[in-house]
């Protein structure tokens, strides 16, 4: 008896922005296993009586390894149920949404995926800015800001990320930024390139910040907190 998982995105956390399918699909669930960026008010959308599994990851705090979430979705699913994996954002990008998905598959667990509205969106309508500019900016690119140890990872292309006429949005890269930004200049970025740190964004938390790729470093020492956070880098957030 196999059920069926949707991998359903959350969007930044704020409620309103959910897409019509994804509570359709939160009210019909049996069960939900979520990220911690997924809590919340967001999870009020989920019927009574349905199960709710906190499987979060969190940078610098203990979290269930990835094998041990891909087993419970299954798990849940072989007995039948209605399976929500509620995942931040859009949970294409750096969800970690491929390794469920092939759980899901050698298990013969049939399942969906609905997006949603990625952060990296959510942080330039806070901002009041597009992601894209006329003739500033006709390239968008989203990176990661860490492997998975942590570190800045080797393998990005710097010269690519360093393109004066691209938009760069940086997931994950309060820790590594530092390291990026002299990566960058290396490559031939300019320090006064503009730069937004956008902390929480959607949510009562929200914190915009802007600076420049030379001075982030220092602001997100002065003033990030330990929200989930983006920065912006490129013409567009020049406001």
């Amino acid at each position: 008896m196999s059920g069926f998982v949707s991998f359903v995105s959350s969007g930044p956390g704020d409620p309103d922005l959910l897409t019509l399918k994804a509570v359709k699909r939160l009210q019909a669930a049996d069960a939900v296993l979520f990220d911690d960026l997924s809590a919340g008010p967001i999870l009020a959308h989920v019927r009574e009586g349905a199960d709710l599994v906190g499987v979060g990851k969190r940078a610098g705090r203990p979290s269930p390894k990835q094998d041990h979430v891909s087993r419970l979705l299954v798990d849940y699913a072989k007995t039948g149920a209605r399976v929500v994996r509620l995942k931040s954002g859009d949970s294409g990008l750096f969800g970690r949404l491929e390794e469920e998905i092939v759980a899901c598959r050698e298990a013969g667990i049939g399942y969906e995926i609905i997006p949603g509205v990625t952060s990296a969106m959510a942080a330039a309508a806070a901002a009041g800015i597009p992601l894209t500019r006329r003739l500033t900016a006709r390239r968008v690119q989203f990176v990661t800001g860490h492997d998975v140890t942590g570190a800045l990872p080797e393998d990005l292309n710097f010269a690519a990320l360093a393109d004066p006429q691209a938009t760069t949005v940086i997931f994950m890269g309060k820790r590594t930024f530092g390291e990026l930004t002299r990566r960058l200049t290396g490559a031939g970025m300019s320090p006064d390139t503009p730069a937004l740190l956008a902390e929480s964004v959607s949510t009562p938390e929200e914190k915009l910040v802007r600076g420049t790729l030379a001075s982030m470093e220092r602001l997100i020492a002065e003033e990030a907190s330990d929200g989930p956070a983006l920065i912006l880098l490129g013409p567009l957030v020049e406001g």
